[in-house]
């Protein structure tokens, strides 16, 4: 309801000085900061104002995570996630100690997807568990045991040989050709239980990331396509995208400013032995 009265009365009646009335906000409207933020949120569609504010200080912006925070929701780049409901009763299990040096502790996976013309194909991931990183990401559309062994020959001549590497029950994973490769290279293949992804669940944290923000966001022309495609997506993981658990630095940051391991160079293998 709208009142015929002047705005000399209306002040009167509510007891307001008319500067109030007036009054106009002389606060900075931070509009270059406004853009850039929506410049980031659209580069970044999955990434929340924690992670968006930790790339503007990468980029020199003095800005605290409430300023941020504020202007991240009057610019209405909330993101909307749906919750799965938490059995508070459940039981955790309990995990084993976590890893304190590179090369101490990895882990692979398998995705699946497909081309634009339907045709399936698979990514065989290895990963870090200190240092976060990606060592390897592998497009392929039939990868057997023996093309998981030339892959972890491959990262281990430029990183050395893990001490452990944790897997599922996969029938890659199971494979003589991988087994051969543990013993001769003293290294433990730690099996998750059967039916509990939970027990590997960095490495399915890391493929939820690689589907959310890389093959959900491709269209793939071929399994080259897919490849560099995929590449490219492991080298912004690694070198640009920012993690809170490593004290909001990149894998590779966090991996050269950490002291060596003890596995970091090559161990030789008895190729005698092997064959």
């Amino acid at each position: 309801m709208r009142y015929e009265v002047s705005e000399r009365r209306a002040c009167r009646v509510v007891l307001a000085p008319r500067s109030v009335h007036r009054y106009q906000s002389q606060a900075d409207r931070q509009d270059e900061l406004r853009i850039r933020l929506r410049d980031l949120a659209a580069a970044r569609i999955h990434y929340g104002s924690p992670r968006l504010c930790i790339l503007l200080r990468r980029e020199g912006w003095k800005v605290n995570h409430k300023r941020v925070e504020r202007l991240y929701r009057e610019e209405g780049l909330t993101l909307h996630r749906k919750r799965p409901r938490r059995h508070k009763s459940a039981v955790r299990r309990n995990s084993k100690p976590e890893a304190t040096e590179k090369n101490q502790l990895w882990a692979m996976d398998f995705m699946s997807d497909q081309l634009f013309n339907g045709h399936r194909f698979r990514v065989l991931n290895i990963v870090d568990h200190f240092s976060r990183e990606s060592l390897a990401m592998q497009v392929g559309q039939s990868l057997t045991g023996g093309n998981v062994v030339e892959v972890l020959d491959r990262v281990a001549r430029v990183r050395g040989f893990p001490r452990r590497i944790k897997v599922d029950n996969g029938p890659e994973f199971i494979s003589k050709a991988l087994d051969r490769w543990a013993y001769w290279n003293k290294v433990e293949l730690d099996f998750s239980r059967p039916g509990k992804p939970g027990d590997n669940a960095f490495v399915e944290s890391f493929n939820g990331r690689c589907r959310q923000e890389c093959l959900n966001e491709h269209w793939f022309l071929s399994l080259e396509d897919a490849q560099e495609k995929i590449d490219e997506w492991r080298r912004d993981y690694n070198e640009e995208r920012p993690h809170t658990s490593l004290g909001d630095r990149t894998p590779m940051e966090f991996a050269a400013a950490a002291p060596p391991s003890a596995s970091a160079s090559p161990r030789p293998r008895d190729l005698a032995g092997a064959s």
